[in-house]
């Protein structure tokens, strides 16, 4: 029995100056799942993420979350209603310490402008529940580095925190292991598999290991257009799947 949808498109298109980059995506996210986006290179999916994110605006059709029509709102709007982009909130201040890092993004909660000009005493109240992020992501004996102290993986891992601290009610990773060693993947497919305990998530994802192991559903992109569905053993299966996609190396 399929369960409640919680993200929608319906003929999602994206025209360029006459270049059709995604034509007519019908795709349907369940709640508390972890939904794969991939496909070869040049397929649409980074165009078709920002379409759900609303960094670009649709050609035509309608995207629907949790039922109700986001098609036309602003990034920030979406982010309000829980639909929250992994990344985009720039969150990350490199010569902030994590621990205030992931406090200033818990302001982005408080509603209003950010408590800058206010008592030290009234930011250090948020401090509890920033540990706590930062201990939920394995950074909290980080917690008095700089940002840019980090190495790359764990830098991606900070970056998570920050949008996990506006408990989001799904979650959108773009690429997140892109450009990481073996040990920094596992760090963060383990983390994904932990948030996503009580939230759903969206990610657009090259590495087909990960896709493999996290994935509860996947959709095949190619040339902007929805080639399979499945988990990852039918979709690895289908012909036109090896063909556009395994073929390419990656299988």
């Amino acid at each position: 029995m399929s369960k409640e949808a919680i993200l929608e498109t319906e003929d999602l298109t994206k025209e360029f100056a006459g270049f059709v980059a995604v034509s007519g995506v019908n795709l349907r996210v369940e709640r508390g799942t972890i939904h794969a986006l991939i496909g070869p290179n040049g397929a649409g999916k980074t165009t078709c993420f920002n379409l759900l994110t609303k960094f670009l605006s649709p050609s035509k059709g309608r995207i629907k979350y949790k039922g109700n029509d986001i098609t036309h709102l602003a990034p920030a709007d979406v982010a309000r209603l829980g639909l929250v982009r992994s990344f985009q909130i720039s969150a990350v201040f490199p010569h902030l310490t994590l621990l205030e890092n992931v406090r200033i993004a818990l302001q982005r909660v408080r509603g209003g402008s950010f408590d800058f000009w206010r008592s030290k005493g009234v930011l250090d109240n948020l401090n509890e529940r920033a540990m706590q992020l930062l201990t939920d992501v394995g950074l909290e004996s980080f917690s008095n580095w700089t940002a840019v102290e980090l190495p790359y993986g764990r830098k991606r891992v900070l970056e998570i925190a920050t949008t996990l601290a506006l408990d989001p009610e799904m979650l959108l990773l773009d690429e997140p292991t892109a450009g990481m060693g073996h040990e920094d993947i596992d760090r963060i497919a383990a983390l994904i598999k932990r948030v996503s305990a009580d939230r759903t998530v969206l990610m657009v994802e090259h590495n087909l290991s990960v896709v493999s192991d996290l994935s509860d559903k996947i959709t095949v992109l190619t040339r902007g257009r929805i080639l399979a569905e499945g988990d990852y053993e039918t979709v690895s299966k289908n012909p036109e799947v090896r063909e556009a996609y395994m073929g390419t190396g990656h299988a």
